[in-house]
């Protein structure tokens, strides 16, 4: 953006949650660039922070480093990438398909009068839900 003012290293890390020696190392695996320096100080554009949350995004959906960096650098005709893409797309359906069923087990369980628990019909229903998709 013209005009916006560029962040120290500090800044980013106090932002983003991230320590400067871990914005360092992402800046060595080429995840981000400073655009230069203030004294001895990286500097970064403000969208570095935008930057960093899809990485960390990326990341926390399984995303290795390296195939984060390639994501980043990549052109719409990337085939073999947008394969790659999709099978993740599908995982992460999976998960959040697994991750549900669980979070609905849980819930009905907090409430459930069942003695024991894991004798009541809806219980076993999520259960059996959960092992016939994995």
């Amino acid at each position: 953006m013209p005009g916006t003012a560029e962040l120290d290293i500090a800044e980013v890390a106090e932002q983003t949650g991230m320590t400067a020696s871990a914005l360092r190392f992402y800046e060595r695996r080429g995840l981000i660039r400073s655009s230069g320096r203030n004294g001895l100080r990286r500097t970064f554009s403000p969208d570095i922070i935008d930057r960093i949350a899809l990485i960390g995004c990326a990341q926390a959906a399984g995303f290795t480093l390296a195939q984060i960096a390639r994501f980043l650098v990549a052109s719409p005709g990337d085939a073999e990438l947008r394969e790659r893409m999709t099978e993740k797309a599908r995982e992460l359906d999976q998960d959040i398909a697994r991750l549900t069923r669980m979070r609905d087990s849980l819930r009905h369980a907090s409430a459930c009068t069942h003695t024991p628990l894991i004798e009541c019909p809806e219980f076993k229903s999520h259960i059996r839900e959960g092992n016939a998709a994995g």
